[in-house]
């Protein structure tokens, strides 16, 4: 503002045009420049919160952990193509076996003959056969290249409740039997599974079980940063414990086999895996 204009601001206090007369003594640390007041900023002191420590769960050492997966797959294929090969060598035992058994993957096959050697059973020397079929959507196709002979075994098998409508199609079109309910099918020998094979299992375990399962092969640590992620914290215990169980297809086929181990040292085997076993001898 040019200085002539800056003489002529009226004094609010006498109403005459003129300097406008500032006490400094009742604005202390004032500055009138141009005729502004500016007080310098406050200095607010942080408070500085405590750092909460943070608490870790114990881990394993890692060829520990290495050689407890490798016996928990002891005896099966774990690759990238292992249900397609269980799948063949199921097959090719087909035409001497009296029951065949069939399940939607190799975590199902994993469990039932966990189940059965827990029972004392030797599915093999029975000629019993556990067919890993690739998912429930080719039951169709194999009841239908299986032809005569499924009249001629006895035929069993095993599916999720969201695959049950589909297994029952198949049962119907094949003519094995004319399925309504889920007892029907549980009549021809398929059980279904609410909703899937691991949940069964941790529901017959327990999650504090469960928990203390993960902890003895190494992974509470990894189940922990599951539970702490945005999507799945807070979450239902069990409903975390599925996750973390179908987060790898490794996992998912070691824990087959070691819940299974613990539900039947419980003697809290799930009734579809029991049934399955006991109408397969």
């Amino acid at each position: 503002m040019p200085e002539k204009e800056f003489d002529r601001m009226p004094d609010r206090s006498t109403g005459r045009r003129g300097h406008c007369p500032v006490n400094r003594l009742s604005l202390p640390f004032a500055s009138t420049t141009m005729g502004l007041i500016h007080r310098p900023r406050l200095a607010y002191r942080q408070e500085r919160l405590p750092i909460r420590p943070t608490i870790t769960e114990p881990t394993m050492d890692l060829a520990k952990r290495r050689e407890l997966a490798r016996r928990a797959l002891d005896g099966y294929d774990s690759g990238p193509d292992a249900t397609t090969r269980a799948l063949a060598d199921a097959q090719a035992k087909i035409d001497g076996a009296v029951a065949l058994i069939l399940v939607e993957g190799l975590s199902d096959r994993i469990a039932l003959e966990t189940a059965a050697a827990g029972r004392g059973r030797d599915l093999e020397a029975e000629r019993v056969v556990i067919v890993p079929i690739g998912g429930a959507h080719a039951i169709g196709r194999f009841l239908t290249e299986l032809g005569p002979l499924a009249a001629q075994v006895r035929l069993s098998g095993l599916c999720d409740v969201r695959e049950e409508e589909i297994f029952r199609r198949a049962l119907v079109a094949a003519g094995v039997g004319s399925p309504r309910t889920r007892a029907d099918m549980a009549g021809l020998g398929f059980e279904v599974c609410v909703d899937d094979l691991e949940q069964e299992l941790i529901r017959a375990i327990g999650p504090a079980q469960v928990e203390a399962l993960f902890d003895s092969q190494g992974d509470l640590g990894s189940f922990r940063s599951l539970q702490s992620q945005p999507a799945w914290r807070g979450q239902d215990t069990e409903r975390q414990m599925w996750r973390f169980l179908r987060a790898g297809s490794r996992r998912n086929l070691r824990y087959a086999r070691l819940l299974t181990e613990a539900a039947m040292n419980r003697g809290t085997l799930p009734r579809p895996l029991a049934s399955l076993v006991d109408r397969a001898a």
